[in-house]
C-alpha cells in the first residue's frame, strides 16, 4: 500500500533539532583565539600587500611602465577587497547564520 503524496512530503521534512550551542566541546575558547590570531595575521599581511602594490603602482606610473602600473592597481584593489573580507568576516557569517536559522 503506498502513502499519499502529502504523507511522503511530511516524512521528508523531518527536523533533527540541531542548533549551534557554545560550550558543548572543550577547547572552544582556544579555537576562537586561534581564529582571531589568523584573522589578525591576515590583516597584517594585507597591509604589507597594499603597501607593496601602491609602491609598484607609483613606480610604474613614474617610469612609464604601464604593465607595472596596471599590476599595482590590480594588487591595490585585491588587497582592499581582502581587507574588507577579513574585517567583515564575522559579520558576514553572523548575517548568513541568522538568515539560515529563519529557514523552516
Amino acid at each position: 500500500m503506498s502513502l499519499p503524496l502529502a504523507d511522503r512530503v511530511i516524512q521528508l521534512a523531518f527536523d533533527p533539532g540541531i542548533t549551534p550551542a557554545g560550550g558543548g566541546l572543550p577547547g572552544l575558547a582556544v579555537l576562537k583565539n586561534v581564529v582571531n590570531s589568523i584573522n589578525m595575521f591576515g590583516i597584517i599581511a594585507v597591509v604589507g600587500a597594499l603597501a607593496v602594490s601602491l609602491g609598484v603602482w607609483a613606480w610604474g606610473h613614474h617610469t612609464g611602465g604601464h604593465q607595472a602600473e596596471a599590476n599595482g592597481k590590480k594588487g591595490a584593489v585585491v588587497a582592499a577587497g581582502a581587507a574588507l573580507g577579513l574585517g567583515a568576516a564575522n559579520g558576514i557569517v553572523a548575517f548568513f547564520s541568522a538568515l539560515g536559522s529563519q529557514v523552516h
